[in-house]
């Protein structure tokens, strides 16, 4: 809303400042001081109206360190997230653009899987909520939601950068702010596609179509098929992973953090002409809007991590850990990094198959042996490494850990991982 009466502003009367809202600079650093202040505002007020309902965590004693402790803690507390991201890019977004509409969509719909789960799980007194086929469906509905946009709207393209130039030309370009020519000179048209972002080899460029030539005629809308079923699989598995991995303080807020932090350097370089120009990388039109979306969930998530860092005052419950899974798979695919996911999430991804592993090994096991074994001590994988005195057969660590710092070791890690995927995108 400030976007627009900045614009309106801007145009009828040269009111000084107006025009910093025409910079996504300016804009994404409000959306961020705005959603932390908001989340350190409401955070508290809603930490207390949700021990006055008594919503609070149902816990199962599993052996861990201090585990029971965090019973009757309040959860659900993704709802700070929510509000702490949304109220920023209603007041500070553009909302005409297509990515920043498909982004809050998301974060809507997530938020609705995530809060019917807990709710359910509140009112069962227990941990079964919603079954996981309606959280599936949930899933693949929003993936197929953003996949058929990106298919069949006009306002997403992208132009793929056709270097015909030094770089120092580049350069001069751009210190001298003579961007229009840049761009004439540089950048191709407008164009529908399925390519997108993939490491390891030359111009970081892979084309779903390429898989489909055998279609003759029909291959370039056999490429947009089977782009949307990659994006329902990102949008499922990043989503669960991100869910199996809220099981300790700060642990899934932290490494989203992180997560976004490295979203948005990529967003922000893919939606700016002259960067991609000079980075040799997808330039996406309009992207650059989404800086400030994932900004302001950088806000809201560093101010929730002052009530869920160890010892949690509150937990996000599904209604935090699913959205956030959701919002980072679609915000990936938006700037057409889906492919980077599985390296940038890596966390989510391991936690995702630790429980995969787990069942299956156990499953196997007890219907060879009559007894079923495990790999890991405990999934999903954070588990593991608080639990001792379990067969199992992984054993390292020997003991078992405290919590906080399982939680920093896991960040570090997160940081390691955003690092690679930057690095992967240079190898050739």
């Amino acid at each position: 809303m400030l976007y627009y009466l900045c614009e309106y502003l801007n145009e009828t009367g040269n009111v000084p400042g107006a025009r910093l809202m025409t910079y996504i600079t300016f804009r994404s650093g409000a959306a961020f001081m705005l959603s932390l202040i908001i989340a350190l505002v409401i955070g508290r007020k809603i930490i207390d109206r949700l021990q006055l309902m008594q919503i609070g965590e149902t816990v199962r004693d599993l052996g861990l360190e201090g585990q029971l402790k965090k019973e009757g803690t309040p959860t659900m507390g993704g709802v700070i997230i929510i509000l702490s991201l949304l109220v920023p890019c209603l007041l500070v977004g553009n909302l005409s653009n297509i990515y920043m509409v498909l982004m809050l969509i998301a974060t809507v719909w997530c938020g609705i899987i995530g809060f019917l789960d807990d709710y359910l799980k509140i009112k069962r007194h227990n941990k079964d909520g919603m079954k996981g086929k309606f959280k599936i469906v949930g899933q693949v509905g929003l993936g197929l939601l953003v996949g058929l946009t990106m298919c069949l709207s006009p306002d997403i393209t992208q132009r793929q950068v056709t270097v015909s130039d030094t770089s120092t030309r580049i350069e001069q370009a751009s210190e001298s702010s003579e961007f229009a020519e840049v761009s004439e000179f540089l950048q191709s048209p407008d164009l529908k596609s399925t390519q997108t972002t993939i490491p390891f080899v030359k111009g970081n460029n892979f084309d779903y179509a390429s898989l489909t030539q055998w279609m003759g005629r029909y291959a370039q809308t056999g490429g947009w098929i089977l782009f949307v079923i990659v994006v329902i699989v990102a949008v499922t598995a990043t989503s669960n992973g991100a869910n199996l991995t809220d099981g300790l303080d700060g642990l899934c807020a932290g490494i989203s953090a992180v997560i976004c932090a490295a979203l948005a350097i990529m967003a922000y370089l893919g939606g700016n002409v002259i960067y991609s120009t000079y980075l040799n990388i997808m330039y996406i039109p309009g992207s650059s809007e989404l800086v400030v979306f994932i900004s302001a969930l950088m806000g809201a998530l560093i101010g929730f991590l002052w009530y869920n860092a160890n010892p949690a005052q509150v937990f996000m419950g599904d209604t935090g850990s699913l959205t956030l899974g959701g919002i980072i798979a679609v915000f990936a695919i938006l700037i057409h990094k889906e492919l980077l996911i599985p390296l940038l999430c890596l966390i989510f991804f391991v936690e995702d198959i630790s429980v995969i592993i787990q069942t299956a090994y156990f499953k196997f096991t007890k219907k060879k042996y009559g007894a079923g074994r495990r790999v890991f001590r405990m999934a999903p994988l954070h588990h593991h490494f608080q639990k001792e005195g379990i067969e199992a057969i992984i054993q390292i660590p020997k003991r078992a850990m405290a919590e906080p710092k399982i939680v920093t070791r896991f960040w570090i890690l997160s940081i390691l991982f955003a690092v690679l995927t930057f690095i992967t995108l240079k190898i050739r």
